[in-house]
């Protein structure tokens, strides 16, 4: 057994979602978003923690590693548990983080995510993105829906993903994993196979440049379905950030690509439960529409809240308003949600009255 292998396992007793490992601290574990200091093990010192960390992976890796000074990697404990492992370097020397990774896939009902998000499987073809920063859950969520595809449609599944997350057996679908660095070289060149390899449904881990956006785009726009994440926090920061990577001479093409392929666009974050135990995923949602895509060929932007608005009944909400349900059912804390909230206004209301002095000041 690895010597990192005892504190991985005690991730799940203590329900903590991180392990951060850095030279000159203690291990500390991330626990419903809290970090603290794991009392029972020593300060790391830089042999204990090289040696932890070089443990665990091959030397090829450990040569990327001081190479590229920055590594991803999952790594797996038999049956028990799997981790996503980034191992980078910082002020005091070796620095690595490892996220859990559940083998058991949260269903959308047991995330206490809007039913409306089953639709999102529901689609053929066309483009679906799940935004929010870092560590906000939309590969959870995003999981949760490719296994409900995988449950009850016969399909090709390909997730492309760096490294590989949530692991789907084959139920009804077939699903083809395919790991950066280790499948393929990057995500465009993954995307390309995808035409090749006779995929329905594609899940891209991260649409982080032009060309993979420019591909995914396509891919959308020839009937495959597409779901990536982005790190923005909305719907319309969504749109602009996709239109605003291309070079301007591309821009007014790639409206229309957008608003013919657009399905739908779910930003996410989490909010601490009310009681301290773990915490709840709140989504801004946009379903696709003609008025949607009329806005996003004209390049009206900061309309689409007025979609959101007028959508209701179909599922959609705003951000604020998702905050505000889980507020008026006493799920979350009164300050979170203030903190949290994009229109600080409407949550005055709720805060304390001594609470809304420090509030301002933050």
């Amino acid at each position: 057994m690895a010597n990192l292998d005892p504190l991985l396992l005690r991730m799940m007793e203590n329900g903590a979602s991180d392990l951060h490992v850095v030279v000159g601290q203690k291990p500390k574990y991330r626990v419903h978003g809290a970090v603290t200091p794991i009392e029972d093990y020593p300060v790391l010192d830089e042999e204990m923690t090289k040696e932890w960390l070089f443990e665990i992976c091959s030397k090829e890796q450990q040569d990327r590693y001081i190479e590229k000074k920055d590594f991803d990697f999952a790594y797996g404990i038999g049956e028990k548990a799997r981790y996503r492992v980034n191992y980078f370097f910082q002020r005091t020397g070796f620095g690595a983080v490892f996220r859990i990774i559940p083998f058991e896939i949260a269903t959308i009902e047991q995330l206490n995510l809007p039913p409306v998000l089953k639709k999102l499987g529901e689609f053929r073809g066309g483009l679906v993105l799940v935004t929010g920063p870092t560590g906000s859950g939309k590969s959870t969520t995003l999981a949760a829906i490719i296994d409900m595809i995988n449950k009850t449609q016969r399909r090709h599944i390909v997730t492309i993903e760096d490294p590989i997350e949530f692991v789907h057996r084959n139920i009804k679908s077939i699903v083809t994993h395919r790991e950066i660095g280790e499948h393929t070289k990057d995500f465009a060149s993954a995307l390309r196979g995808v035409f090749r390899q006779d995929a329905d449904v594609v899940l891209v881990g991260e649409m982080r440049d032009l060309e993979t956006i420019a591909l995914a785009l396509s891919a959308a726009a020839t009937g495959t379905l597409v779901y990536g994440t982005l790190h923005t926090n909305s719907a319309a920061k969504t749109i602009d950030r996709i239109i605003d990577v291309f070079p301007s001479d591309q821009q007014e093409q790639i409206r229309i690509m957008l608003s013919e392929s657009i399905k739908a666009i779910v930003a996410q974050q989490l909010l601490r439960k009310k009681d301290g135990k773990g915490r709840f995923a709140v989504n801004e949602i946009l379903l696709g529409s003609p008025a949607l895509s009329n806005l996003i060929r004209e390049g009206k932007i900061e309309s689409i809240i007025n979609v959101i608005q007028s959508g209701k009944a179909q599922g959609m909400q705003t951000m604020d308003e998702g905050i505000e349900k889980l507020l008026k059912q006493g799920l979350v804390d009164v300050e979170d949600a203030y903190v949290k909230s994009i229109d600080k206004r409407r949550f005055e209301q709720y805060l304390p009255k001594e609470g809304l002095e420090t509030a301002g000041h933050h």
